[in-house]
């Protein structure tokens, strides 16, 4: 994921331009950091004569980093998580970050979401006097048009340590934030539980145990996108914060948005691997130089594990794609594996209550995309005309339309919808067999599921910014009606933008002819959950109108909780027979 144009240009208006080259996608040998600055004539200074400004001066004090270390970059990160900060930038200015006041004046901080892991890493490590090192290289595992998503995954060829050679000089902490953001993709975060070649990742695949998924743990989605874990409560919930194109920075729970794919892909739960200071001498001032980073090799790690990849039922087989999970002698889905496996304990549902946090969390969902529509408006691309074809690729792509539209954002939205509504009947079917994880004593799990949904609903109202500046308001169930017919065109106006359809709604709406062509022919690919980024797009208004391969579903899955749990009720469904059950 590169840095934007519009962000670019923020960096460079602060004074804080950037001297390195993007990675490219489609390259087997993507352009990588340097750490020499640039003279204003464009002679090349060397970096033992260039001195570092003070302020931004990253003092290299320790040689490794320690559990208490490790503690603390957690804390770190849940501090963010639990702020109510909205930017990268925002999190990192706030009074949450302990850390701020040796920011120099002027500083501006960006994360995308592969960005984030990296930026906060390497924030901590300049504030603490740690040693860092990251990825700048990386190559296809095989043939790959995009490195973020080749099929085989990848290795790395490069990596860059952020060490002075000399006594006296220091790395600058403010350039090698610039050079994450132009350097690190999601390409970083693609790789096989052991590689077979090239250098090793900053990451290694994590067992699934309470304390291994902890506070700063990557979660790495193959379809394109990455988070950060903040916390993991006694109940197993794991909360991530992310960042996305336009420096918004946003908050969910860990489910099925996070899709499981083959092992070199990658997804998954990942920790940094354990790194130190090898060969480095100590100068007077106290501060090392010299020397190289060393990661810690997989069989020096001791939560190290490919069990995420291959179950733990059968791993000896290798397939990810029937690996097999088991807690207690019991065989679980994977997803309720995790959740098991990271508690305090073993996890029973109440069924209310987790009803109640995922509707809560779409809520929240619902208004972290009302601002990501809002910039694109600011951003003036809705009055822009519609481009004659969609990019190659709408879910993975570069520019306006990766800083703008909102398809991969969406595609988890919606999935979350759906996933709303099978937890709801997946509790109703328990209820109806005596699970025993299910707590629940009333009288009627149906009728109390409907009541508490309801609520939590009824107390969720969403607004958007309309074309003429008015504010738009929907509820809850208005916005999962239409979460189908959200446009994720940066190109549309912003009623399109939120499925309107009436009349009214759409009188402000100053899209022509042409536009509105555009957005009924998309709705195949609405209708579509699944990111399919191997997928060639670039598809033109008469390719989506005869329904060309590979632009979408012709229907879209369904999410109406309430009428579930009206023929619940009506067919008298999930009377807590759990109780009955358990009697002789």
């Amino acid at each position: 994921m590169m840095l934007s144009t519009k962000w670019r240009g923020a960096m460079f208006a602060l004074g804080l331009a950037c001297a390195f080259g993007p990675a490219r996608a489609d390259v087997p040998e993507p352009a990588t950091a340097t750490m020499t600055p640039v003279a204003s004539g464009g002679e090349v200074l060397s970096p033992e004569l260039y001195q570092t400004p003070e302020g931004f001066r990253w003092r290299i004090t320790k040689t490794a980093w320690t559990e208490s270390d490790e503690r603390a970059f957690g804390e770190f990160v849940t501090a963010i998580g639990e702020s109510n900060c909205r930017t990268f930038d925002e999190c990192l200015k706030g009074p949450w970050n302990i850390y701020r006041t040796s920011d120099p004046k002027g500083m501006f901080f960006y994360a995308d979401c592969a960005d984030l892991p990296y930026a906060l890493r390497a924030y901590f490590a300049w504030k603490t006097g740690l040693p860092f090192s990251y990825t700048s290289g990386v190559a296809a595992v095989g043939q790959s048009r995009d490195l973020r998503y080749s099929r085989y995954g990848n290795y790395v060829y490069k990596r860059t340590d952020v060490v002075p050679s000399v006594e006296g000089a220091f790395p600058n902490g403010r350039s090698v934030l610039n050079a994450i953001n132009n350097v690190v993709s999601t390409a970083m975060y693609r790789f096989a539980p052991s590689p077979s070649r090239g250098d090793l990742f900053d990451f290694y695949p994590v067992k699934i145990a309470k304390g291994s998924i902890r506070p700063g743990t990557v979660i790495y989605d193959p379809n394109g996108h990455v988070a950060v874990v903040y916390s993991v409560d006694e109940e197993g919930r794991i909360r991530f914060i992310d960042a996305h194109p336009d420096n918004s920075l946003t908050r969910g729970s860990y489910g099925k948005r996070f899709v499981r794919a083959s092992a070199p892909m990658g997804a998954g739960f990942k920790n940094w691997r354990p790194m130190k200071l090898a060969g480095a001498r100590q100068g007077a001032d106290g501060t090392w130089y010299g020397g190289r980073v060393v990661l810690a090799a997989d069989h020096e790690i001791a939560d190290w594990s490919d069990e995420q990849f291959y179950g733990n039922g059968s791993p000896a087989a290798k397939q990810w794609a029937s690996a097999i999970f088991i807690h207690d002698g019991q065989r679980l889905d994977y997803y309720d594996y995790v959740r098991q496996a990271v508690a305090g304990g073993n996890v029973t549902y109440d069924p209310i209550m987790e009803t109640r946090l995922m509707v809560r969390e779409l809520c929240d969902d619902l208004h972290y995309r009302a601002q990501s529509v809002d910039v694109a408006v600011m951003a003036g691309l809705h009055r822009q005309a519609q481009p004659a074809r969609l990019p190659d690729n709408i879910y993975g792509t570069t520019g306006d339309w990766e800083t703008y539209s909102t398809p991969s954002r969406d595609a988890r939205l919606k999935t979350s919808f759906v996933e709303l509504r099978e937890l709801v009947e997946r509790f109703i079917g328990m209820a109806e067999k005596g699970d025993p994880k299910l707590d629940y004593e009333g009288g009627s799990l149906a009728k109390d599921l409907k009541a508490a949904y309801a609520e939590e609903a009824g107390a969720c109202e969403v607004a958007y910014t309309a074309s003429d500046g008015s504010s738009r308001r929907m509820s809850f169930e208005e916005a999962r009606a239409r979460v189908f017919g959200f446009s994720f065109d940066p190109y549309h106006c912003p009623e399109l933008r939120w499925g309107a359809r009436s009349a009214d709604e759409l009188a402000t709406c100053p899209d022509g002819e042409t536009k509105r062509a555009w957005y009924d022919a998309q709705q195949r690919l609405r209708n579509q959950i699944d990111r399919t980024y191997d997928v060639r797009m670039g598809f033109t208004l008469a390719d989506l109108r005869r329904g060309a391969s590979g632009s979408g579903a012709d229907a879209a899955p369904d999410t109406d909780v309430m009428a579930a749990l009206r023929r619940h009720v009506a067919e008298g469904q999930g009377n807590g027979l759990r109780a009955a059950s358990s009697e002789p």
